[in-house]
């Protein structure tokens, strides 16, 4: 009989609030007439999450470090391709925090590092106190924390992956996703990689020689391989080796950013009191209120 490994769910928070910004109207209003759209679409998605699977240990990640995270020290182009957040978003963000926190979540934010960065060292720290990790979120960088008993989870389009199945999704194992971005690069976060290196190219290489390192070493093989453009490929490599491993560095995932002192062995507690007057705030309905405190029982 197989022992089944306990499972802790740890949320990427921004990808929901991000889609309920853009999906949902901005008619929803608080008490002081502020628009509240995100907040009731994110707490839509964490209450039905929370009946559905019934979680003991979750944890909420959540990115507050938009133009100070250490990156932007390392690299300041950093996400600098993004329009900076409007105050309504930035006040709603802060709106979804404080919720997660009333309904007696751990939250996870730090002005240093990025929500992927506290998943991954939550990860880390949950295996530890012998719990697997379910992420839930559709970020390919998270992948590369995927152990052989962990899962990711892409909540919206119901599809779930493991360590195993990271291949066939992306062209490279769970453990070569910094290295493929290195190369790759990621138009999203503005990670440069090696000009004219492709996703496609970037597996290929990464299937021959493994690591990034590997494949600088060993540069002068490439003009070798059976891959259109080689000889013109092993120059952009010679040309931008250094490029390539900066953006490895920004595409790693920090799983030593700080987490809660507890972290890992406490459960999932029980809604505060301060969660009465912040439902108020935000205007939610009476079948809400329902749901939360049926959570609590």
């Amino acid at each position: 009989m197989s022992i089944v490994t306990p499972s802790a769910w740890l949320v990427d928070a921004s990808v929901y609030i991000f889609r309920a910004w853009h999906s949902l109207p901005d008619d929803f209003s608080d008490a002081d007439g502020h628009p509240v759209n995100a907040v009731h679409g994110f707490a839509r998605f964490l209450l039905e999450l929370l009946e559905r699977q019934r979680p003991a240990h979750i944890a909420v990640a959540f990115d507050v470090a938009l133009d100070s995270s250490f990156r932007n020290d390392i690299y300041p182009a950093y996400k600098a391709n993004r329009d900076p957040a409007p105050d309504s978003l930035k006040r709603q963000f802060a709106h979804c925090i404080a919720f997660s926190r009333a309904l007696g979540l751990t939250t996870l934010a730090d002005p240093r590092y990025e929500a992927d960065d506290l998943i991954g060292a939550s990860v880390h720290r949950l295996r530890e106190h012998g719990l697997r990790s379910v992420i839930i979120s559709a970020d390919k960088d998270l992948s590369q924390l995927l152990g052989s008993d962990d899962e990711q989870w892409d909540y919206a389009r119901n599809q779930r992956w493991g360590h195993g199945e990271v291949k066939a999704r992306y062209g490279v194992h769970a453990h070569q996703m910094a290295d493929f971005l290195g190369l790759a690069g990621d138009a999203t976060d503005n990670i440069p990689g090696v000009p004219g290196i492709g996703s496609k190219t970037a597996a290929a290489l990464l299937a021959h020689f493994d690591s990034l390192d590997a494949l600088l070493q060993r540069v002068e093989e490439v003009p070798y391989l059976r891959l259109r453009g080689a000889s013109q490929m092993a120059q952009r490599l010679r040309d931008h080796g250094e490029q390539a491993l900066l953006s490895r560095r920004l595409a790693t995932i920090a799983c030593d950013a700080p987490l809660p002192d507890a972290f890992g062995m406490a459960q999932r507690g029980s809604h505060i009191p301060e969660l009465g007057a912040l439902l108020d705030q935000l205007r939610f309905g009476p079948m809400t209120r329902r749901r939360i405190h049926a959570l609590a029982d």
